[in-house]
């Protein structure tokens, strides 16, 4: 008996002290993963957006355009006359920098897709010597610069519509221009910008630029959080505080959202598809126009079908952000062709949040406020039963929208009167 209640009291000590070693083992184990982790993400940790690390990358950007490294027609003001003025830091995302200055007095938004100007990869054409030791043909720069346009966009563009891109003007410091313009077009935001600021009140204007970084107006842009998505009074200068002057500015933006989605469908070469809709990626001016403000993942037709031809075993494997294909089983690949658009996402995501919880008037009719939250839901959700969920909006919705928001319009405008 004793015997057999000394091996108990054996296998007992042994069990806790097993026990013991699994708990400290693990607890080793979490403690390597987790340093692992730091280790290997400390890079995502540190891209908290701070007013010190935001002036420290404005002063490398200034120590490299005064050694000679960059140069661009923002950089004296910058760095030397001091008329363009490091005011906050708006945010930074997956390696992009997004800064508030203030210029001449005004603000304005500076941008760059990565922190440091020795980031970007250098056009090699730059190190080469042609015979007798002359610069580079300028048509090879143009073929370069073509080509990443291509790259960025999925277009070929002609050389009649480089001239946002590239000037064409050699300078005693040619090449470091050139270095510095390289650097911008290796930013597919930069791109659409420039070349699109000409043509379309929808995007930003790009106003200059120093090295990588390069400047863009500053607007009233939205946040989710925002009762009504857009901070109204700061964009019109002049309080909102009416519920009928409210929903005059609520409809008035309804009203540019539509344009620019016709706008970005049809006056292009090819559809312009907006993969990430939310409030915060638009802003609005004093008139109420509203600004695609971030384009990183907005993809003209010719991408769009690269983008979205892939492997897939489902449609869920299909959806690229706010853009739907659907996965055809047979060969077990995506759709090119997207089944979504733009204006239902649209619907989806800012449309519903305004009607009708935010759009109270009594110069409205209950019977119109009634018709265009029906409008809206349809547009946002056109799926019919016994087919798959996600189906491209009709024009019919497109139009019906547009002819209820004239007619509430018309209402407001006719109840000031």
């Amino acid at each position: 008996m004793k015997v057999l209640m000394g091996i108990r009291r054996l296998r007992w000590k042994l069990g806790r002290r097993c026990t013991l070693l699994f708990v400290l083992f693990w607890t080793v184990c979490w403690v390597l993963v987790a340093t692992l982790f730091l280790q290997v993400h400390r890079s995502v940790f540190s891209e908290r957006c701070t007013d010190e690390k935001s002036r420290r990358i404005l002063a490398g950007l200034c120590h490299d355009y005064q050694g000679g490294t960059l140069m661009g027609d923002l950089c004296e003001d910058l760095c030397v006359a001091g008329k363009l003025v490091y005011q906050r830091c708006l945010y930074y995302e997956r390696g992009k920098k997004v800064l508030q200055a203030s210029w001449h007095g005004q603000p304005v938004v500076l941008k760059s897709k990565k922190e440091a100007f020795s980031s970007f990869q250098p056009l090699d054409l730059l190190d080469e010597e042609v015979e007798g030791g002359k610069d580079f043909p300028e048509e090879e720069l143009l073929l370069m610069v073509a080509i990443e346009v291509k790259n960025a966009l999925g277009l070929d563009i002609s050389n009649s519509t480089m001239g946002p891109l590239w000037s064409g003007r050699r300078g005693p410091r040619w090449k470091v221009q050139v270095a510095s313009m390289w650097s911008l077009l290796q930013q597919e935001e930069y791109i659409y910008f420039s070349l699109l600021q000409d043509f379309s009140r929808h995007v930003l204007q790009v106003l200059g630029s120093c090295g990588h970084f390069y400047a863009v107006e500053y607007l009233a842009a939205g946040h989710p959080r925002h009762r009504t998505l857009f901070p109204l009074e700061e964009a019109a200068g002049i309080p909102v505080v009416s519920d009928q002057g409210q929903a005059r500015a609520i409809n008035n933006i309804a009203l540019s959202f539509l344009d620019m989605v016709n706008h970005f469908d049809n006056d292009f070469s090819h559809r312009l598809h907006l993969c990430d809709i939310k409030p915060e990626n638009f802003a609005i001016r004093s008139d109420f126009t509203v600004v695609a403000i971030d384009v990183d993942m907005a993809f003209f037709e010719p991408k769009m079908r690269d983008i979205l031809e892939q492997n897939c075993t489902g449609d869920e494997d299909c959806n690229f952000f706010d853009c739907f294909s659907r996965c055809d089983l047979r060969i077990n690949k995506c759709g090119a062709q997207r089944v979504n658009n733009n204006l239902q996402v649209i619907c989806d995501k800012i449309f519903r949040h305004w009607f009708p919880s935010n759009f109270r008037s009594s110069a409205v009719t209950l019977q119109l406020q009634e018709q265009l939250q029906k409008a809206v839901h349809e547009c946002a959700d056109p799926g019919i039963p016994d087919t798959p969920q996600h189906q491209r909006v009709s024009p019919d919705s497109f139009s019906e929208l547009y002819r209820l928001l004239q007619a509430t319009q018309r209402e407001l405008q006719k109840s000031e009167d």
